[in-house]
């Protein structure tokens, strides 16, 4: 949803359930059924190219299924509620103490990838 420019300056945009968290809400709501990227986007009114990215990520995750054009949450109710909780106690530390400041953290973090993101 586009937002106006004077929100964009000054830093005050609109905050909501992040695009993956509303499409594993609506998912999960909806688990006896399967759908399409166009349908979930319309579903949570979000950009379908949007909910495409988001859906790719959680699917890499094994948050999600999919299969030919339809997406539908993992069978793994378990593995959501773990990502939830990650989630949850992220932003709890977040609050607390402000998060990563990314200058620090790009000051302190190694120059080489961790073993586990080599290719």
């Amino acid at each position: 949803m586009p937002v106006r420019i004077e929100e964009f300056e000054t830093g005050d945009l609109p905050s909501g359930p992040s695009v993956p968290k509303q499409v594993l809400i609506y998912l999960y709501t909806n688990q006896d059924k399967a759908f399409t990227r166009s349908e979930i986007a319309t579903g949570i009114e979000e950009d379908p190219n949007t909910v495409g990215t988001a859906l790719s990520r959680l699917k890499r995750r094994d948050l999600v299924r999919h299969k030919d054009e339809y997406w539908a949450i993992t069978r793994d109710l378990g593995r959501v509620q773990d990502a939830y909780d990650l989630h949850a106690v992220t932003e709890q530390l977040n609050d607390e103490d402000g998060g990563i400041d990314s200058d620090e953290w790009d000051a302190a973090a190694p120059d080489e990838p961790h073993p586990s993101e080599k290719d």
